[in-house]
C-alpha cells in the first residue's frame, strides 16, 4: 500500500511539473504567436495541472485502510477525483470550442512557426508521460493515476492537431490560399472535441462505479470458473462484484449440501475467498452467503 501511494505521488508530481512548463509555453506562445489551437492546448494543460494537484491531495485518503466509519475502505475517493477532472475537462472543451468557432467569424492572421514547434514538443512529451502513467496505473489499478494518463492521452492528439493547424495556416498565408488560414481555428475545434471525448469517457466510468454497476461479464465468468473448481459447491445462485476505486468487492451466493456443518460451510467459504483473492490481486473483500442444497432441487 505504501509503495502504491509513493508511485502515485511520483506520477502526479512529474505530471504537475511537466504540465506547468507546457502550460506556460503553450499559453504564452499561443497568445503572442496568434494560434488559437496552441493556446487552447495550453488551457488543456492548465487543466492537467489542476487535475494532478487534486490527485496529490486525495491519494493518501484513497489508500487509507478501512475503519469504523468507512468499513469498505476509502477507494472511491479516487473515483470522485476522476469525476471532478472529467467535469473540468468538459468545461474546458466547451470554452475551447466556443473560442474556435467564433474565430471563423473574424479576420484571421497566420500563427508564428514557433507555435508549431511548441505543439510538436508537447506531442513528444505527452507520449512519454502517457505511456509511463498508464503503465503505473495498470500495475497498481489506480483510477486517479489512470485519470492523469487519460489527460496526457488527450494532449497527445491535441498537440499534433494544433501543430497541423498552425502549419496549414502558415501555408495558406504564404501560398495565398485563404481557406487554409482557418486551419488553426479548425484545429482548435478539433482539440475541443478530443477533450470532450476524454471527459465523457471519464465521467461515464466514474458514474458507473459510484452507482455500483456490476463489473464486466468476462471477469464475472472468471470468478464463477474459480468457484466451480470446488466440488462441494452444488449450485451457484449469484455472483456479483463492484469496483470501489482501485479494488473490487465481490458478493457470492452458493448452495451446499444441507447436512454440512457450520464449520464445513465456513471452511469452504474461506477457501473460495482465498482462491478468488489469490488469483485476482485487485479483489479486496469477498462476502459469501451459503444456501442449503437438497437433492430435489435438481
Amino acid at each position: 500500500m505504501v509503495l502504491r501511494e509513493t508511485l502515485a505521488k511520483k506520477v502526479a508530481w512529474i505530471s504537475v511539473i511537466s504540465n506547468i512548463i507546457l502550460t506556460l509555453g503553450k499559453i504564452v506562445i499561443g497568445w503572442y504567436g496568434h494560434s488559437d489551437a496552441v493556446f487552447a492546448d495550453g488551457i488543456h494543460s492548465a487543466a492537467d495541472v489542476f487535475a494532478s494537484v487534486i490527485v496529490l491531495l486525495v491519494i493518501k485518503i484513497a489508500n487509507k485502510p478501512a475503519d469504523k466509519e468507512h468499513p469498505y475502505g476509502h477507494g472511491k475517493a479516487e473515483v470522485i477525483v476522476s469525476e471532478i477532472i472529467g467535469f473540468l475537462l468538459l468545461l474546458v472543451a466547451i470554452y475551447v470550442a466556443y473560442e474556435g468557432i467564433s474565430g471563423f467569424f473574424h479576420k484571421v492572421e497566420s500563427p508564428s512557426l514557433l507555435a508549431m514547434w511548441v505543439a510538436l514538443f508537447s506531442f513528444i512529451t505527452k507520449i512519454i508521460l502517457y505511456r509511463s502513467s498508464l503503465k503505473v496505473a495498470n500495475e497498481n489499478n489506480s483510477k486517479a493515476i489512470e485519470a492523469i494518463a487519460f489527460d496526457h492521452k488527450a494532449d497527445i492528439v491535441a498537440s499534433i492537431a494544433a501543430a497541423i493547424g498552425v502549419l496549414l495556416s502558415i501555408i495558406g498565408e504564404r501560398m495565398d490560399i485563404h481557406f487554409l488560414l482557418y486551419g488553426d481555428k479548425a484545429a482548435s475545434v478539433f482539440v475541443a472535441y478530443l477533450i470532450f471525448k476524454i471527459a465523457k469517457e471519464m465521467l461515464t466510468e466514474a458514474f458507473d462505479i459510484l452507482l455500483e454497476r456490476n463489473i464486466n461479464t468476462e471477469t464475472l465468468q472468471d470468478y464463477i470458473t474459480i468457484i466451480k473448481d470446488f466440488p462441494e459447491v452444488r449450485r451457484i445462485d449469484r455472483v456479483r462484484a463492484r469496483e470501489h476505486g482501485h479494488y473490487v468487492l465481490v458478493d457470492v451466493r452458493i448452495a451446499i449440501d444441507h447436512f454440512k456443518t457450520i464449520k464445513e460451510g465456513h471452511d469452504l467459504a474461506k477457501s473460495i475467498k482465498l482462491a478468488l483473492m489469490d488469483q485476482n490481486d485487485n479483489i479486496h473483500e469477498v462476502l459469501i452467503h451459503l444456501n442449503p442444497y437438497f437433492p430435489e432441487d435438481k
